[in-house]
């Protein structure tokens, strides 16, 4: 039985594309019942109604807390009754009680290869650090930011020409790989995420998760 996915957006929504192409292509056992996000006139709204999904916009800026926007989310995703909700570019730091409420089931994508640069600016902190690869991570979502458990991970060689920028498409082009199937394999009931850890075809992943290979 199809599950039913909820993505959260802030901006163009490529990786929201992303999920949708491998929807439409028939790898994800899945479909989108909404997309919603924070900012009204966004590019990946569109690419949403084009895909004849029900889109929906909340402010945040027209809430008093951070708690009370948090609520209203959770009553509009709660009413499409998921099984799986996606960040894919929703630039809002979610609260404790948002995130217990959807435990095991609120995936995020993290431009690193998470441990390493939590936060803002991963690629130049990359390209500083002179590491030799950089990549993307999807993971399960906890209270701490950028911290829950490892699910799948994408990585991409630092080249010696590399910038921010050219660093920042490479990742790009993977994430668009590892988050369709990341979702892939929650759909087709093979990763989980449960006091044994994460688990995929019922044996536990290294903390760093599955290595993607493309």
């Amino acid at each position: 039985m199809a599950k039913q996915i909820v993505v959260l957006i802030s901006g163009s929504g490529s990786n929201l594309q992303a999920i949708l192409d491998a929807i439409q292509a028939g790898r994800i056992e899945g479909q989108v019942s909404a997309v919603i996000s924070n900012k009204a006139g966004v590019f990946g709204l569109e690419r949403a109604e084009t895909a004849g999904i029900v889109t929906e916009v909340i402010d945040h800026k027209a809430f008093d807390s951070r708690e009370a926007f948090d609520i209203e989310l959770a009553s509009r995703i709660d009413a499409c009754q998921p099984d799986l909700v996606v960040l894919a570019g929703f630039m809002r730091i979610l609260t404790a009680d948002f995130v217990r409420h959807y435990q095991g089931r609120l995936l995020n994508i993290h431009p690193s290869l998470l441990p390493k640069y939590k936060g803002l600016h991963t690629h130049q902190r990359a390209l500083d650090a002179g590491d030799a690869e950089h990549g993307c991570t999807v993971h399960f979502v906890t209270e701490e930011l950028d911290g829950g458990p490892l699910a799948v991970q994408g990585a991409v060689s630092i080249d010696a020409d590399d910038s921010a920028d050219s660093l920042q498409h490479k990742v790009h082009k993977v994430e668009h790989q590892i988050y369709p199937y990341t979702v892939e394999l929650f759909c087709a009931d093979r990763l989980a995420w449960s006091e044994h850890g994460v688990t995929l075809d019922g044996s536990p992943l290294p903390a760093s998760g599955y290595r993607f290979e493309g």
